[in-house]
């Protein structure tokens, strides 16, 4: 990926995975996304083109809860979160979509707070 900035070398692999995988209403995708202060992620059914759920560490109920966003305790607690509303709509069962990021740090443990919260990744 010479010559490329680091945001086109994630996009690249992102859409790489994305053949891959894919989400549907009883497995849907948790897509997530990491920036410098939080990290976001969406359940998606992508035959329906719908958003199940949602999370993100810069909303209110989850803010308050947290002393700083961008760390693994915030990512891991955002997991968690996101497992619970999985478990609340009746998903029990989810593909990983890592969004072009490395399977590591934050990443890794926002999926491990999901896998906590007992949804099967």
């Amino acid at each position: 990926m010479a010559g490329k900035s680091r945001r086109e070398g994630r996009i690249v692999r992102h859409r790489r995975v994305r053949k891959k995988v894919r989400g549907e209403e009883s497995r849907p995708r948790v897509a997530v996304f990491r920036s410098l202060r939080h990290i976001s992620a969406q359940a998606i059914d992508d035959r329906a083109g719908k958003t199940l759920v949602s999370v993100t560490t810069a909303s209110k109920d989850l803010a308050s809860k947290l002393k700083k966003s961008s760390n693994l305790e915030a990512a891991s607690q955002a997991g968690k979160e996101m497992g619970a509303k999985m478990k609340e709509a009746g998903i029990s069962e989810a593909v990983f979509d890592r969004g072009g990021y490395l399977y590591h740090g934050r990443v890794k443990a926002f999926a491990e707070g999901i896998r906590e919260a007992g949804v099967k990744i």
